[in-house]
């Protein structure tokens, strides 16, 4: 049991093992230099760079002819997924299409009382670009969170990057999945060399004007540094999650959901469980590590144990609350009585899961709203990937005669005060 550790904390007596858990780098200091020096010579030496980033790091033996996934590529694995897992993919994608239609912004236009009009319009981008992880597990579910969006919002060309690694082969459900999510062109790279593709574009592939999706630290650097040559929707990095709890929480059940997060298994998760009970928190201790012994990737989560994940036993849910809004969590699932009296107080997480029958992976998987969340305590400053990320915004502006007359003192005492004489001349050379 001493691989799982449980602590007390209070606002006034901090715990230096709880403060050690809250500090999650940002960015690490080697993947940066390594997204550097690919970056530069991306930029530089284009295809070839990429080609051979994709052997050194992926084993990947490719081509010019062979980086792009082929029509009968596509259709060949198509064939090789089961009708059931087919159903789960266009349900899915059903369920993320539904959620992000409701999300999309209309188009707004409010008078101005004078006869003009002041509002705004909203229009796709033209070329995206989205990051789908393949090292340790082939995400396909990151496929259907990325591409079902930029589809929603009418994105005509969804470019879509995913490492095939030494086989020269995506795995077939992922390929499905960018299928049906609308992904137009596949590529088979993946790490800093991928966003490099994205960013810079080579002879053959045009570069996209957003790059979005989860990666490692290495892709994470690569997209904070290709930053104003293309947007980005965030960094996002290892997987993270807090459970808030009350002495009515199932402790298996909290055990197997900081274990969805912890069975990534990069031994960079994080894993919190903030409770008012140290009953509950010694039961979700013992399940922690019962459970882990059935898991496939015990190995793994075995990892991340005795750093990632911690039990913490508060005074009270208020002082829980103040705790759990620090440590800004990617995921936060809420297991108490009554779950909904929290969420006022919640300031600062990706997304959040209300009650007993709302775990995690239904996020992950299948709900409707992107899995791709801020992490590291970026949702302090961020939110999750939405639909809204693949459009551009353009206020519109529409005055007549009587909008600018009655706006111009104020152009002209803004332009005096700034010295900007051209600025009010503009305005008021109209009424000459």
């Amino acid at each position: 049991m001493k691989t799982v550790r449980i602590v007390n904390w209070t606002p006034r007596t901090p715990s230096p093992a709880v403060e050690a858990f809250l500090r999650r780098p940002a960015f690490d200091p080697a993947a940066e230099a390594a997204a550097a020096t690919l970056l530069a010579e991306i930029r530089q030496r284009g295809e070839p760079a990429i080609l051979a980033a994709a052997r050194r790091f992926d084993g990947a033996k490719l081509t010019a002819a062979t980086l792009r996934v082929t029509p009968d590529e596509l259709t060949a694995a198509s064939q090789q997924v089961s009708p059931a897992v087919r159903r789960a993919v266009a349900e899915a994608c059903r369920r993320v299409a539904t959620f992000a239609r409701a999300g999309l912004r209309r188009n707004w236009r409010i008078p101005t009382g004078r006869g003009g009009s002041l509002g705004e319009q909203f229009v796709p981008l033209d070329r995206v670009g989205v990051y789908v992880p393949g090292g340790t597990a082939p995400l396909a579910s990151t496929a259907v969170m990325t591409a079902t969006l930029a589809r929603v919002a009418g994105v005509p060309e969804i470019v879509a990057c995913t490492p095939c690694g030494a086989s020269g082969r995506v795995n077939p459900v992922l390929l499905h999945a960018l299928q049906v999510a609308g992904a137009t062109e596949i590529y088979k790279v993946g790490g800093i060399q991928a966003v490099g593709l994205m960013a810079f574009g080579t002879r053959r592939i045009k570069p996209v004007h957003k790059i979005v999706g989860p990666g490692n630290a290495y892709v994470t650097a690569a997209k904070r540094q290709v930053y104003g040559y293309v947007a980005i929707d965030q960094v996002a990095g290892p997987s993270e999650i807090a459970i808030l709890a009350d002495d009515s929480a199932n402790p298996a059940w909290v055990a197997a959901d900081l274990l969805s997060q912890a069975e990534h298994g990069s031994g960079h998760e994080r894993a919190l469980l903030l409770t008012d009970s140290a009953a509950l928190a010694a039961a979700v201790r013992t399940e922690l590590l019962a459970q882990t012994a059935l898991l496939s990737r015990a190995a793994m989560i075995r990892r991340v144990l005795p750093k990632g994940v911690l039990l913490v036993v508060t005074p009270d849910l208020a002082a829980a609350v103040e705790l759990c809004n620090r440590f800004a969590p990617e995921h936060l699932e809420l297991l108490t009585r009554q779950p909904r009296r929290l969420l006022p107080r919640l300031r600062a997480a990706g997304a959040i899961f209300v009650g007993g029958w709302t775990p995690e992976p239904v996020g992950d998987f299948v709900a409707g709203p992107s899995h791709v969340l801020p992490t590291g305590g970026a949702a302090r400053m961020f939110s999750g990937l939405t639909v809204e990320e693949f459009r551009r915004r353009s206020s519109v502006i529409e005055y007549t005669r009587r909008d600018l007359a009655a706006a111009l003192p104020v152009i002209e005492t803004f332009g005096a005060v700034e010295g900007l004489d051209a600025h009010s001349r503009s305005a008021t050379i109209r009424f000459r």
